[in-house]
């Protein structure tokens, strides 16, 4: 049997449209990851601004305080920054980023930051460093009991001011008029 070649021209070029139909079909195989040095700038900036308003959340606090308030109010926010990052690093990224139990909370795969290194993490920041993404975070963490603290500036409490002790009030669930632990006299 002889076969033309203009039929052998069209099984190939039948041929050659199947084969590309395929392959645009496949998903391709994942590149590895790369890290991106712009992303990884910005993430590192942007933490590094963060860090910097856990101090500047101390100073605004210490103007809503009376003056002897304002070196506790500095310090209360500079414990939160050190402790924070301690429990941060050796348990809190784990429980908070970690691989899932049951969808609730992480597990302690990453106890002490182990196997949080250099190389990117697909699920979380595929263009950065995974260590870059857990700073970036941690900054959050951090923050946000130094935002707490503005609620104790200056020792907000219910014990009895001075101005209602005078007047012979026994409630001790009073609050002076003039605000949280301010009184009219001191």
């Amino acid at each position: 049997m002889r076969v033309s070649r203009l039929t052998l021209l069209a099984l190939a070029v039948l041929a050659a449209t199947v084969s590309v139909a395929t392959a645009a079909d496949s998903p391709a195989p994942l590149a590895p990851a790369k890290i991106d040095s712009g992303d990884t700038a910005w993430v590192l900036a942007s933490a590094g601004l963060v860090m910097l308003m856990t101090p500047g959340l101390a100073f605004f606090y210490g103007g809503l305080v009376r003056r002897k308030n304002i070196l506790s109010i500095l310090m209360q926010c500079m414990m939160v920054l050190c402790l924070v990052t301690l429990q941060w690093i050796f348990f809190g990224y784990s429980l908070s980023f970690g691989p899932d139990v049951k969808g609730l909370i992480g597990n302690l795969d990453w106890l002490g930051l182990s196997g949080v290194g250099g190389a990117p993490n697909a699920d979380y920041a595929p263009t950065i460093p995974h260590s870059a993404f857990m700073i970036f975070q941690a900054m959050f963490a951090i923050i946000t009991p130094g935002l707490i603290l503005g609620a104790f500036a200056s020792g907000c409490g219910l014990a009895p001011s001075a101005s209602s002790r005078s007047s012979g009030q026994r409630s001790s669930m009073t609050r002076s008029a003039t605000g949280c632990g301010a009184t009219a006299d001191g």
